[in-house]
């Protein structure tokens, strides 16, 4: 797309309610309907029921739009508050406002919601900036009307101030990972005179007062003209509520509904305008757009900036006040995989800004975080911001301190963190002086074992870049420790003991113990890193053909060992037919590209084809999507190529799906992807050629794709003859 063209106007494949029907037991996604900016520091989205899944599909009742940061409901929310509109008679309990509202009725997009409230006659609309949002509301003529503001957990303070038409105050509503001054602030102002106003808690009401402060309290305004559209305009902060307002005019000035909206529109379709596609179904479409959105909405801003426009933020570690930037919200075990390997493509700038964000983590709470909401959460194992740090390094992104990146990845190598596991590697001491994490002292310790090698891999990659050589030599070996949790006798990685015996008795298809959300067939193949050391030990190319291809035979079975009842994911497994290949989680998710490793890059073009066709959709995914990643691994795989092992610049290549793609780099260059004889039975690779010229590896680097060329795949319906010989094989680090 030239510069100069207008983008196109993508938004309508856009549909954000995409992986939204899931419950507690079942995931199809567990994402909310986010209408916000790319990467925003406040989220808005509508609300059918006061639960962690708080917008349902289904639902025809709408209790009103929420101002959210939560990440994923088993994370929980923080810094929420909820809006509503109403006309008529006042009703204040949650539990009796609620307004039905229907499908026919209701817009929903990234840049704008807007739905008719049928109970009390009124249209709602929301568009949003990073910071903050307009609300246009229309009531019903000759009704009393009010907007009710409803605060959950927590501390909270409202003030109103009739004369000027405004609200402010801050909540402490959180699910923790902040310190104890944290503090949500928000100013709310309207250009419609007000009546009178008040607040509220349970059954009480008090009215004629300007201030309170209290615990979940609510405020409403009665609107004394409420006749024509009323424009609210709602700001937030995590600094003041003074900040909040800077963020206002920052922001938002004196612009109207109309003008944010159209900036709304053209901020989302600059992202959803970098790729391209050709030849897809509308199902793709919807899919392919659907999924480019969710990508960029996780890690979220969580910096703001000062009079003289520099940028500064509230440290959710320390609690204090910052120059700089920071991001918030991830879980690195999951995003590490895919999200940031797309940024590095897409968005290179945005990435180092982000990595910076990391960073600047480490120097306010000591540590890099392993899961940020926001700050530190004792979520997941391993310490992959170590994987994010090396591959925006290898992938030559610049513009953060990598010395100091560096320093936080040997902390997390050498020193011991929390007990809990907010920060650290638990079992780091034994992993050193025994080469695995012993599986009767520590959980998942055959899992951790994996993750660690991979983690020092990591190290050893920026060491190296940093011409630390005899770091790059220390780091390098214990990535290797992988293989001391290897059993020759099961053919699967497994729990070890600290007297080098292996756990006993041995069950294949039992999750947990050893295990993190998995068994040994999901578990096994994590080692991204040395995936031909994999292969030696699983018996050669052919036998581990031969198991990849049982894994996806296998009946779905589980037990559901040390988790002592059925999790979601063992559920979402069974539901598919993809054997005991879980692509409901992350664990697997680059076990299909290792058949690529193994002189069988058929299979891989096959199963990932099938994959993209079957367990993706524009309703939803066949797990959690977890902040962009499982949406990046569909992006990917639908270009045609897949970032196997974080930290090194490179993709083993897959099978594109579709005709042609064009990416759009941040460099003024184009990557384009040719497949003309693609069709839904061709979906064997003959032949790659790059810039006209023959490329027989089963990799290709990541700056041929940065710099810009042209790729063009020859498709079939039946597998190509395999020449890809030794040489052409991906990175493995036993072969390099």
């Amino acid at each position: 797309m030239s510069k100069k063209q207008k983008p196109r106007n993508l938004l309508d494949y856009v549909k954000p309610a995409q992986g939204t029907n899931s419950v507690h037991t079942f995931s199809q996604g567990n994402t909310l309907p986010l209408v916000a900016r790319p990467f925003a520091m406040t989220h808005w989205a509508p609300q059918t029921e006061d639960s962690a899944r708080f917008y349902q599909p289904t639902a025809r009742q709408l209790q009103g739009i929420r101002a959210t940061h939560q990440p994923s409901p088993w994370i929980g929310d923080y810094g929420h508050f909820l809006f509503c509109p109403q006309s008529g008679r006042r009703f204040l309990q949650g539990s009796q406002r609620s307004s039905v509202f229907r499908a026919e009725d209701t817009t929903l997009g990234p840049h704008y919601f807007r739905t008719f409230l049928g109970r009390y006659r009124t249209s709602v609309e929301i568009t949003p900036t990073e910071r903050c949002a307009l609300v246009r509301l229309n009531f019903p003529e000759g009704e009393p009307a009010r907007l009710i503001v409803d605060l959950f957990d927590g501390q909270c303070e409202f003030v109103f101030d009739e004369a000027q038409g405004t609200l402010s105050g801050f909540t402490r509503a959180n699910s923790g990972g902040v310190p104890d001054n944290y503090a949500l602030y928000f100013y709310i102002e309207v250009d419609s005179p007000i009546k009178d106003g008040g607040f509220f808690k349970g059954g009480e009401v008090w009215e004629g007062e300007t201030r309170r402060m209290g615990d979940a309290l609510g405020a409403f305004i009665e609107f004394a003209e409420p006749t024509g559209p009323i424009t609210v305009r709602i700001a937030t902060s995590f600094i003041s509520v003074e900040q909040a307002q800077r963020n206002l005019q920052r922001e938002v000035g004196d612009r109207s509904f109309d003008e944010v909206l159209g900036e709304s529109e053209d901020v989302w379709n600059a992202v959803l305008n970098r790729i391209d596609i050709e030849g897809a179904s509308q199902v793709q479409l919807e899919t392919f757009y659907s999924c480019l959105y969710r990508a960029h909405l996780f890690p979220r801003v969580w910096y703001e900036y000062d009079e003289s426009g520099e940028s500064y933020h509230y440290s959710p570690y320390d609690g204090e006040l910052h120059p700089g930037v920071l991001y918030a919200d991830n879980g690195f075990w999951d995003t590490h995989r895919t999200v940031y390997p797309l940024l590095a493509l897409l968005d290179p700038d945005r990435l180092a800004e982000v990595v910076e964000g990391w960073v600047q983590a480490y120097r306010e709470g000591g540590w890099f975080p392993k899961w940020t909401s926001p700050g530190y959460r004792a979520c997941m194992i391993g310490t992959h911001l170590d994987a994010v740090v090396a591959d925006a390094c290898a992938r030559g992104v610049t513009g953060f301190d990598l010395e100091t990146a560096y320093a936080a990845m040997l902390k997390n190598a050498n020193e011991i963190g929390d007990e809990a596991g907010h920060y650290g590697r638990r079992g780091i001491e034994a992993f050193v002086s025994l080469g695995w994490v012993p599986h009767d002292e520590v959980e998942h310790a055959a899992s951790r074992t994996q993750d660690f090698a991979y983690n020092d891999f990591c190290v050893a990659q920026v060491a190296k870049a940093l011409g630390h050589k005899d770091d790059y030599r220390r780091y390098s070996e214990r990535a290797f420790y992988y293989r001391n949790t290897f059993n020759k006798a099961t053919g699967f990685m497994q729990g070890r003991l600290r007297d080098g015996s292996w756990e006993t008795p041995f069950d294949e298809f039992r999750w947990g113990g050893a295990y993190i959300e998995g068994s040994a067939w999901q578990c096994t193949w994590a080692v991204p890193h040395d995936a031909a050391g994999l292969i030696e030990l699983l018996g050669g190319p052919q036998a581990t053909v031969d198991k990849l291809d049982k894994m996806l035979v296998l009946p779905p079975r589980f037990e559901v060992g040390s988790y002592n009842f059925e999790i979601h994911e063992m559920t979402e497994m069974g539901a598919v037919d993809f054997g005991q290949y879980a692509h409901s989680n992350q664990p697997v998710h680059h076990v299909l590209y290792l058949y690529a490793f193994a002189g069988a890059a058929h299979r891989t073009q096959y199963c990932v084809r099938r994959v993209l066709d079957e367990l993706y959709s524009p309703q939803g995914f066949s797990g959690d999507e977890d902040n962009g990643e499982m949406a990046s691994w569909y992006i990917f795989s639908a270009l045609g190529f897949y970032p196997f092992c974080p930290g090194h610049p490179s993709y083993v290549l897959g099978s594109p799906l579709f005709k042609k793609a064009t990416v759009h780099l941040h460099n003024g260059k184009e990557l384009v992807i040719e497949a003309p004889d693609n069709a839904a039975q061709n979906v064997y690779v003959q032949g790659v050629e790059v810039d006209g010229a023959v490329h027989p590896a089963a990799d290709i680097a990541h700056e041929v794709l940065a710099g810009g060329c042209t790729m063009r795949f020859a498709m079939a319906d039946q597998p190509g003859e395999n020449t890809c010989g030794p040489e052409h094989l991906p990175f493995s680090l036993s072969t390099e």
